[in-house]
């Protein structure tokens, strides 16, 4: 039961985190967009550092229920599983560390522009802005399937 409760809540802050390292990045396309908006475009920063923020503290409440899934089982013997040399878990850790770097290279944009700092182009943020999905599904794949 305890264990059921931690995972409902990893994947609640993974889906939380997740909404911001897909969301960040369109604001930076939309903030790369105002050309000569600076109410918009100061809307726009505040809006990023913001989510920004929200993000980290969703990552950190993921990294812990994570944590305690992965090596609960020696906190609560019996009662959560031993995931032992799984390789899958390996592989999705990297993942999702990629996917934290990305996420902290988008936040640090965001911080560069309020800072009246130079943004890629939009059409290179679009661009950029899809490569989390792709790390997501392999991110995904690996839980589902657990082929390593």
């Amino acid at each position: 039961m305890a264990y059921l409760w931690i995972k409902s809540f990893h994947l609640l802050f993974v889906m939380a985190w997740v909404a911001t390292v897909f969301y960040l990045p369109r604001i930076l396309v939309n903030i790369a967009e105002t050309q000569n908006e600076p109410a918009v475009r100061a809307r726009l920063e505040l809006m990023g550092r913001r989510l920004y923020g929200f993000g980290h503290s969703m990552f950190g409440l993921a990294a812990l229920f994570g944590l305690t899934l992965w090596q609960g089982w020696r906190l609560f013997p019996g009662s959560l599983p031993n995931f032992g040399e799984a390789g899958w878990l390996h592989a999705k850790l990297g993942l999702v560390v990629l996917l934290l770097v990305y996420f902290i290279w988008a936040g640090r944009l965001v911080k560069r522009s309020a800072q009246g700092g130079s943004l890629p182009s939009s059409k290179t943020l679009r661009l950029l802005n899809e490569l989390p999905i792709l790390l997501l599904l392999a991110v995904i794949y690996l839980v589902l399937a657990k082929p390593l």
